[in-house]
């Protein structure tokens, strides 16, 4: 036999064994993802509140995942069911549960979808830095200030209370679209909902920051991890349920005991999403990860067994979704 017949004789038996797995480490690290890059896209949309959890966890997951197009758009949770009812968003950030005709709407388009628990947040009651009469308000203030027969009626600092100044206050709050509105309404009127309309209203916080911030004969409110990163312009109101005025803290919010405005707030998928790897890779990852970037951004944490218990909540829902 010569050289060059030896030679491609060899060269043969290589070829041979790499096609039948001799050579396999490079298609096993691809098919056990070792190498594998997750591509696809994950579309979320929803609460304000919410946003700053999911846009922490999705900065965390592109570097994990660079080709995963993550967008995440800030409607409200109500202008995000809207959404997510139309099938336009796999995913919802959402400040409450969702409600009953948000329900029918999903049933009537055939989308069905999971609730997952992210994290605690406390409402804050919040005045101007140059504020220095007001040491707190009772729940019963607050429904006096924000109930709806209050429009054009309730307009003074004393008439809230006699000993505060004859001045006109001026109100700022989340619009009717923001779980935290419906919350706070729900909560301290009495009717989610129903309240004023004669106040300066938006979805994005950082408007409602600026507002206070500028104001001081302001009163406002939204969700405690705005304040945390705004407390050098803001001044934080304890409110007082009858036992005792108490500020939102991560101790007074987890334990309850800032009442009542202490909440759950959650992410909703939809089984489309879970339908798709790339959605299913990034809320695996979030509740993976959310124990330690929630209190990185003001929120409080689930306890570490909770999170457990999203995970397998969401991999029943998975399993479902797909059969």
């Amino acid at each position: 036999m010569t050289k060059t017949i030896k030679l491609f004789a060899v060269l043969f038996v290589m070829v041979v064994f790499a096609s039948c797995g001799g050579g396999s480490s490079s298609s096993d690290s691809t098919e056990n993802g070792e190498n594998a890059k997750l591509t696809g896209t994950v579309k979320i949309d929803g609460s304000s509140t919410v946003y700053p959890i999911t846009e922490a966890v999705a900065e965390e997951f592109r570097i994990d995942q660079p080709d995963v197009r993550v967008t995440i758009g800030v409607s409200g949770t109500g202008g995000g069911f809207k959404k997510f009812s139309r099938g336009e968003s796999d995913i919802n950030d959402a400040s409450r549960p969702i409600k009953d005709k948000e329900i029918k709407v999903c049933e009537e388009n055939m989308i069905k979808y999971v609730e997952l628990t992210v994290a605690y947040d406390g409402l804050a009651v919040l005045i101007n830095k140059e504020n220095d009469w007001v040491d707190h308000f009772t729940v019963e203030e607050l429904k006096k200030i924000w109930e709806p027969s209050a429009q054009e009626t309730i307009t003074s600092w004393n008439q809230i209370r006699p000993e505060w100044p004859d001045v006109p206050f001026s109100l700022y709050g989340p619009g009717v679209a923001s779980g935290t509105y419906d919350y706070f309404t729900e909560v301290i009127v009495g009717e989610s909902g129903a309240s004023r309309g004669d106040y300066t209203a938006s979805e994005d916080d950082n408007v409602l920051v600026q507002g206070i911030a500028g104001d001081k004969n302001s009163i406002g409110f939204f969700g405690l991890a705005y304040y945390e990163e705004n407390k050098d312009k803001l001044k934080l109101v304890g409110v007082d349920n009858g036992t005792g005025a108490i500020l939102p803290t991560t101790e007074t919010v987890k334990t309850g005991e800032y009442a009542p405005l202490s909440r759950p707030i959650f992410i909703y998928v939809s089984d489309a999403g879970a339908k798709q790897e790339s959605v299913n890779e990034f809320v695996n990852f979030y509740m993976q990860n959310a124990a330690e970037l929630v209190p990185d951004i003001g929120y409080i944490a689930l306890p570490e067994q909770e999170y457990g218990a999203q995970i397998a909540k969401y991999a029943a829902f998975k399993a479902s979704a797909v059969k």
